[in-house]
């Protein structure tokens, strides 16, 4: 990755400036003397990264140079540093958009499982409905869409929506009657037949 190549580079760079620049270890031998350098990281009680600080030649020499928590405080470094926290971020960026496409189409996904599930249900089932007659086979109060959907909820536990029940005027007679159903276009068709379908039975009360 970019990131990590800058990382390398600036490893390189630093180990070089660390054998050839005297300034680096001219802290050898002087307790109070302090060094300027940049973290590369953010360092509890230190600083945050990209900041200058001064710390102790030993210190720098022996643990933060040779783990790469910092490097010296001259232009090539910071401008290192700078570059390499513009890749950083990119790559941060990147990561954040492909995790939130993936976690969409992951969503996407499960909710057409869940459609197809309800669909299968719907289209095996029978739901049964027992109304009054007034004569011959004749129902004294016309089934609607309404009253179909809240019998779907209640004994198939599946809530749908009136749009999603093609009927052109309400069941006004006892019988079995098959329903097309209006799902969206994304859940494949049921096999060997043209559309999802919901049958429902009216018998006598």
């Amino acid at each position: 990755m970019a990131s990590a190549r800058a990382a390398l580079l600036l490893q390189r760079h630093c180990l070089g400036a660390a054998a050839a620049n005297p300034y680096i270890f001219s802290g050898h031998g002087l307790r109070h003397r302090k060094l300027e350098v940049i973290l590369t990281t953010t360092i509890d009680k230190l600083g945050k990264a990209g900041d200058v600080v001064k710390v102790a030649p030993g210190h720098f020499r022996n643990h933060l140079m040779p783990k790469m928590l910092a490097v010296p405080n001259m232009d090539k470094f910071a401008i290192l540093i700078r570059e390499q926290r513009k890749l950083y971020q990119r790559e941060e960026e990147v990561v954040k958009e492909v995790t939130k496409e993936d976690d969409d189409a992951r969503l996407q996904e499960e909710r057409l499982k869940q459609y197809q599930t309800a669909a299968k249900r719907l289209d095996n089932a029978l739901l049964v409905l027992r109304r009054f007659i007034s004569t011959g086979n004749e129902l004294r109060t016309p089934v609607t869409k309404d009253e179909i959907v809240s019998e779907v909820a209640r004994q198939l536990n599946i809530n749908i929506h009136p749009d999603n029940i093609h009927l052109q005027s309400p069941l006004a007679s006892l019988g079995e009657f098959e329903l097309p159903l209006r799902l969206p276009h994304d859940i494949p068709r049921p096999e060997g037949k043209l559309q999802w379908t919901l049958n429902v039975k009216i018998r006598r009360k």
